[in-house]
């Protein structure tokens, strides 16, 4: 590929000459058929703008506020596991870039660095994304450094009782580097000939008895408030604005847990309307241009977390490639609000976007 990328998809294929192929496909891949992969980015496709004209957009407002924390727009980083696979730097490089963009990274906690490197590397605000792993010894002490190094929340993931089925990393043996977070409290060793050894390594710690009332255990060690990432129906929704959380990531893992899960922007609107208002809702999965931004944002979203595009643009150019990403999203997003007749962010409404169900009913 010639010449500096003009958008964020081009990142994947500059990643791809860039990674061995164990990593790229690692980053890029989803579970089994890779159905709900190609839905989580086609679905977006499908819905269609109805701008408004002829609306004051000499200034355009892109800044908005995710819970209580102002950022200069509604694009957040999401955790993406081991970033050091895709350059020397690893999240310390990701984390500059989401400094340097005012906006907010949310570390893995299967990070290839340190909750105290990360939090020493710039000043930010920053969430912190939990695994619940079968000693919850573990968890806690993950927990209370996030808390002590000035993590704002705890970002529960609530989709991975088990690893998803990963074809591409069971047939290239998928190794697990050191994961600096966990070094010392849980053995990363795993005698998997056969297979993925991360998916054995998986399945050896990960907690398959989290449930619901764990919650109530999770918001007890901690004054964070408490996220929670994987929820896809109304059903779970409403159960967790019941058990008290701080908010909700529509998300499906990045295509890589259960496939034939819905994409997530076609459930956003359910999950909004279950909470109806009594929590801040954000999106993950499929954002790759500035206009799905704000198609999430118009079906209710308070803002999106983006995954592998970052993960791409660390992987072909370090941390400026994360910072272009994200100065690639912004931007296109600044101009989809002004040919859509929206001075700022507030200014997004349900109104402006036609969904593939609403074309379907307007025919009948």
């Amino acid at each position: 590929m010639e010449g500096e990328p003009v958008n964020v998809n081009e990142f994947q294929e500059l990643a791809r000459q860039a990674l061995p192929k164990m990593y790229y496909d690692f980053f890029s891949g989803g579970a089994e058929d890779q159905h709900t992969l190609k839905e989580n980015v086609e679905a977006f496709r499908r819905i269609t703008f109805r701008p408004r004209i002829l609306v004051d957009v000499s200034r355009i407002n892109l800044s908005t506020t995710v819970p209580g924390y102002k950022i200069s727009a509604p694009i957040m980083v999401a955790p993406s596991a081991m970033h050091k696979l895709a350059h020397p730097e690893g999240e310390i490089a990701t984390a500059r870039a989401a400094a340097a963009s005012n906006t907010i990274m949310v570390l893995s906690s299967m990070s290839s660095c340190t909750i105290e490197e990360v939090a020493s590397s710039c000043n930010a605000i920053r969430f912190f994304q939990l695994s619940v792993y079968k000693n919850r010894d573990v968890a806690a002490q993950l927990v209370q450094r996030a808390e002590r190094n000035g993590y704002k929340a705890i970002v529960l993931t609530v989709d991975a009782p088990m690893l998803g089925r990963r074809e591409a990393d069971i047939k290239n043996k998928m190794i697990v580097p050191p994961l600096k977070n966990i070094e010392g409290l849980v053995s990363t060793e795993v005698d998997n000939d056969e297979g993925s050894i991360l998916e054995g390594f998986a399945k050896r710690i990960l907690d398959a008895s989290l449930c619901w009332r764990d919650i109530g255990w999770l918001r007890s060690i901690t004054n964070l408030p408490t996220l929670i990432k994987g929820v896809l129906t109304r059903e779970d929704a409403i159960k967790a604005t019941e058990v008290g959380v701080a908010g909700i990531v529509v998300s499906n893992h990045g295509a890589r847990q259960l496939d034939y899960t819905p994409a997530t922007i076609t459930v956003l609107e359910e999950v909004v309307h279950a909470v109806g208002g009594k929590v801040p809702v954000f999106l993950d999965g499929g954002v790759r241009r500035g206009t799905d931004v704000f198609k999430a944002l118009a079906l209710g979203a308070q803002a999106v977390l983006i995954g592998r595009p970052v993960v791409y643009g660390l992987a072909a150019k370090g941390e400026y490639g994360v910072r272009k990403v994200i100065h690639m999203l912004k931007d296109e997003l600044e101009l989809t609000m002004a040919l859509s007749g929206c001075p700022s962010v507030k200014d997004i409404t349900r109104s402006h976007v036609r969904t593939e169900h609403e074309k379907i009913h307007s025919m009948l």
